[in-house]
């Protein structure tokens, strides 16, 4: 048996050829395919999901879309509760941020200017010391012995 001769092909009313395969015996679930019925390809296949939603009246006093129109709007309501939080949080962040950036700004200038201190201190202790320090070899407070015998 081929594929083919097993295969039944049906279009919808939205132009949309639906391929019926029949199950395997291994349990698996039949799945429809969705394949355009022109041979261009210039229509985008619909799930079976969506195919009546567009043509079907909708009745706006029913029980029904009330509740589908309430049980949307409490989920938009949500969604831009989320997004107002996220934005404050954000906002917070980043005041937090600026707070401590300028923090260590202070911290940096501060720090520079005991570096600053040190190293003048060092290189004086430094000029210092190499004043106090004499060359080796060259003794001044020592007399020559043949200049004394004179």
């Amino acid at each position: 048996m081929s594929k083919t001769s097993q295969q039944n092909t049906t279009t919808d009313a939205n132009g949309v050829s639906v391929i019926h395969t029949p199950a395997h015996t291994s349990g698996l679930q039949q799945v429809p395919q969705l394949v355009p019925v022109s041979p261009g390809g210039g229509g985008k296949a619909v799930p079976p999901s969506k195919q009546g939603k567009k043509n079907s009246f909708v009745d706006r006093n029913s029980d029904e879309y009330r509740q589908r129109r309430e049980r949307n709007n409490m989920a938009v309501k949500k969604s831009r509760l989320k997004s107002k939080q996220k934005a404050q949080d954000t906002l917070q962040r980043v005041n937090q941020l600026k707070e401590e950036n300028e923090r260590l700004e202070a911290k940096i200038k501060l720090l520079t200017k005991e570096l600053s201190v040190l190293k003048d201190l060092f290189l004086e202790h430094a000029h210092n010391f190499a004043d106090n320090v004499q060359p080796v070899g060259t003794d001044t407070t020592t007399t020559n012995p043949e200049s004394s015998a004179q």
